[in-house]
């Protein structure tokens, strides 16, 4: 471990509960990468606790930010003085630097983390059509981040029609010219599959969508990261899709982190 001192600039991840958490392993082997004198470690804090840790992280001189997760993404917006149009949009933010005098600034890197690992493995998204699952916490994020890459049409399926339905406004509100329509739990049609929702991280978890209905010209994306293989994507590659894991969002966002929470490239 690299040895700290009074000049390391501290960073953390807010969450509740924390056991679970890659950010700070994934952050500190970037700061170690780029030369950068700054740790990042657990915050566990409870939604009840939050606005007062929010308050005492505010006071910490040598605090650079937080990095935010479940369940907290929504919660933090009430807490932070500014927040980008984007994640006021989308209702939600995952990254809150620290400005001089304990100002606090937030913004929503989902979306953008998981459009980057696409197109990291090479996948273009320009003029395809996608079908996303979900329209809360990181679906929220994606649909944004989807139409900002490009994609012709979106499609959002979720179990109650009203979330997709303001999911959809929202995003109009962003980018009017947008094709976007409420679906089914059928993703047929489509070049992109995404599963935006938590089901598939537990066992007994129902699948996100009709996985009869995929065919083998579609690839079927992940926001999941454990388990690595959820039952959405056995299910696909048993139909002949190809399929993208949900570690590289997280591995494309860290970068993204940084550079929000103001870590300068020392080498």
């Amino acid at each position: 471990m690299k040895e700290i001192s009074g000049s390391t600039r501290l960073f953390g991840i807010l969450a509740d509960p924390i056991h679970h958490v890659k950010t700070p392993q994934r952050m500190n082997e970037h700061f170690a990468r780029i030369g950068f004198d700054g740790v990042c470690v657990p915050f566990h804090a409870r939604p009840d606790d939050l606005a007062a840790v929010v308050e005492g992280l505010r006071r910490l001189e040598n605090l650079g930010g937080v990095i935010v997760t479940i369940p907290h993404k929504t919660a933090i917006l009430d807490l932070v003085d500014d927040a980008t149009p984007v994640a006021r949009k989308i209702g939600a933010a995952n990254v809150v630097r620290r400005e001089a005098g304990g100002r606090l600034v937030a913004h929503m890197l989902d979306g953008e983390g998981f459009v980057r690992g696409l197109q990291t493995a090479g996948v273009s998204l320009e003029g395809k059509s996608a079908y996303l699952a979900g329209a809360g916490g990181a679906a929220n994020a994606i649909g944004f981040a989807l139409v900002q890459a490009g994609v012709s049409r979106l499609t959002i399926a979720n179990r109650t029609v009203a979330k997709a339905e303001d999911l959809k406004a929202r995003i109009l509100s962003l980018h009017p010219g947008a094709d976007i329509a409420i679906g089914t739990p059928d993703p047929s049609g489509h070049d992109l599959v995404v599963n935006g929702t938590s089901l598939g991280m537990k066992p007994d978890d129902a699948l996100p969508l009709d996985a009869s209905r995929l065919a083998p010209d579609q690839l079927v994306c992940e926001v999941i990261m454990q388990p690595r293989d959820t039952a959405l994507l056995v299910a696909a590659q048993a139909r002949g899709c190809k399929v993208h894991y949900g570690a590289p969002m997280l591995a494309c966002q860290i970068e993204l982190m940084a550079q929000m929470l103001g870590v300068a490239d020392a080498k």
